[in-house]
């Protein structure tokens, strides 16, 4: 268990860094986007804000996932990680459908260009862009999919920060229907990550199979001793997963040969798939 609180650990101190960057962004935006008038800066200072609150959100989640398994929670609390990710995406949608419905009301308005302003947003970018990478090579080497659903956020902002620099400064020369486009723009592309963040949580929340019954079926089959695969259940808790079985083996079989061949089940389910979590139920073959 001193390894999973090392990891969450890790997760917690990588989240802690990232929301002060995103903080020192979201202020740095707002005062761009006050100064000069633009909606779409604006629209991506309430993104960054969503930053923000993500990541309180996750750091308590993260802490409350990393807790052993208990009496309420046999599973261990995992799943927490998971529906930290749906409620992030959850709230990118009702942001982005916000943010469009705003840009179609607004009447134009009056767009100024400033020479500090660009200079912000351009660091803006930059303070993004280095944070995404960062995080994401954390999320790999710690295999934290909510370290994954942030780093993905944080890359959103880099690309709708470029998009909102070229809008702001076209629209600023006479064009302020372009600001209006492009804080629809960074709508859209909230959506579409909102999306894809639904797509990696869903399956999990509604326990979707995590490996194919087939295969692991043809990998149990093939480990002598078995003689049938009768139930194969798989499903996520966080980023790992179980797989629940039952598997019929000779009847005559003494319990410590039985018990042998459920041992190399499970180290043939590790060699092939990963899982360490692995629960077999062993019944005689009719």
């Amino acid at each position: 268990m001193a390894q999973d609180t090392g990891k969450d650990g890790q997760v917690r101190r990588v989240i802690l860094i990232e929301g002060a960057a995103n903080v020192a962004v979201l202020v740095a935006k707002l005062a761009v986007g006050l100064s000069t008038g633009s909606l779409a800066i604006l629209s991506d200072a309430v993104h960054s804000l969503t930053d923000v609150v993500n990541n309180v959100l996750a750091w308590f989640i993260v802490f409350h996932a990393g807790r052993p398994a208990d009496r309420e929670h046999p599973y261990g609390h995992r799943k927490f990680e998971t529906l930290a990710v749906f409620v992030l995406a959850t709230l990118l949608a009702v942001l982005a459908l916000e943010l469009a419905l705003q840009a179609i009301r607004r009447e134009d308005a009056e767009i100024l260009r400033t020479p500090w302003g660009l200079w912000v947003m351009l660091g803006v970018l930059a303070v993004n862009t280095v944070l995404a990478v960062w995080q994401r090579s954390w999320a790999r080497r710690l295999k934290s999919d909510i370290l994954f659903a942030d780093a993905s956020h944080t890359f959103s902002d880099a690309l709708t920060t470029i998009v909102v620099i070229a809008g702001w400064q076209v629209s600023a020369m006479g064009y302020p229907w372009l600001d209006t486009l492009c804080a629809l723009g960074v709508a859209a592309f909230v959506l579409y990550l909102a999306y894809g963040l639904f797509r990696r949580a869903l399956p999990a929340l509604v326990d979707q199979f995590a490996l194919d019954p087939e295969a692991v079926t043809a990998t149990v089959r093939a480990v002598p001793g078995v003689r049938a695969v009768r139930r194969v259940r798989s499903r996520w808790v966080g980023p790992d997963r179980a797989v629940d079985l039952v598997v019929s083996v000779e009847a005559a079989l003494p319990t410590a040969d039985a018990h042998a061949i459920a041992y190399a089940v499970e180290q043939a389910l590790e060699a092939r798939f990963g899982v360490q979590d692995v629960s077999i139920h062993i019944e005689p073959d009719d």
